[in-house]
């Protein structure tokens, strides 16, 4: 079978060991006592030379070269078969030292500059800080799927309504009634996501089907589109029950930058056994109806503490 080639169109082309040796001579020119700082929409050369030329990221120590002086990344050198994707010459195992150099003098804002981030990092701190930083784009919360869209609260809230049709709501009370013919269907697992408009804030409430260990439980829980701190100015409760008997979920919501089967595998909602969710169903228990109902809530600090807000929206 004919194998796939893989090209690569390199930014870097043409960069050998010479130019590399000139920019490092230009970075010593302009570099002081403190730190050199490099915007990186500026037009100098040096934050290009850091770039990898196949997976276009910020290359960190160990980066690698090949003989005639064309560099990557350490995660790319095993995608590429040890062939440089410039030139195709063997990459061996040769360290650019003079380059990781470089950067240690470096100082970057934060790649999320652009959506409102103003800090400004050492080149090796900037990625940890990225990986948490407050701007960094959301995750679509969609859970029936691996949806690989991204974007700020106000994009994925117009993606959640148009391209996963999900149930946009105002108001901080819920009602809802979750059918399923066959209650003990669990392998295919079951999402409902339904969005709240309330206290000006965006919630998702999610309610789904799936195993723990052998038996199927009944899973519904809330999360908040937003950052972890903002999330614990809210609180909410969850009750389903019937024929005199009622369960009640109250916690906060967890935000969304926690993935859905994180939120999921740690249990953090309301969870209903299959015997006792047929037995609020009623019936002959062949049908699963469970209505559940709920309540978000703003805490307000004062100093007694927080208070519950009770639903205050329209």
């Amino acid at each position: 079978m004919e194998r796939d080639s893989f090209e690569c169109v390199s930014s870097l082309d043409g960069i050998y060991e010479e130019e590399i040796h000139q920019h490092l001579q230009f970075s010593s020119l302009v570099k002081s006592q403190n730190n050199v700082v490099v915007q990186e929409n500026s037009p100098t050369s040096v934050h290009e030379l850091l770039e990898c030329p196949v997976c276009t990221n910020s290359m960190y120590p160990p980066i690698h070269q090949c003989h005639n002086g064309h560099t990557l990344c350490s995660t790319c050198k095993t995608r590429v078969q040890n062939r440089c994707p410039t030139c195709r010459q063997e990459l061996g195992d040769i360290r650019c030292l003079a380059l990781e150099k470089v950067a240690e003098s470096l100082e970057l804002p934060c790649k999320y500059d652009f959506l409102g981030c103003i800090e400004i990092f050492p080149y090796y701190s900037k990625l940890k800080h990225e990986a948490q930083c407050n701007f960094r784009p959301y995750n679509c919360p969609y859970a029936g799927s691996e949806c690989p869209a991204v974007g700020d609260i106000p994009f994925l809230i117009t993606h959640l309504r148009d391209d996963h049709k999900v149930d946009m709501h105002s108001g901080c009370t819920f009602n809802h009634r979750y059918v399923k013919s066959n209650p003990r269907e669990v392998e295919n697992a079951t999402w409902m996501l339904t969005v709240f408009n309330c206290f000006g804030q965006y919630f998702c409430l999610h309610f789904e089907a799936f195993l723990l260990g052998a038996a199927p439980v009944y899973m519904a829980f809330l999360r908040f589109m937003g950052d972890e701190t903002e999330s614990r100015n809210y609180s909410y409760s969850l009750e389903v029950g019937a024929h005199g008997r009622k369960l009640i979920w109250e916690g906060t919501p967890r935000s969304i930058r926690d993935s859905h089967r994180k939120v999921r595998d740690s249990h953090d909602g309301l969870i209903i056994q299959r015997n006792m969710a047929l037995f609020f169903s009623g019936g002959e228990r062949k049908e699963l109806k469970l209505r559940i109902t709920g309540r978000i809530c703003k805490e307000q600090q004062n100093p007694d503490g927080g208070v519950c807000i009770p639903n205050v929206c329209s």
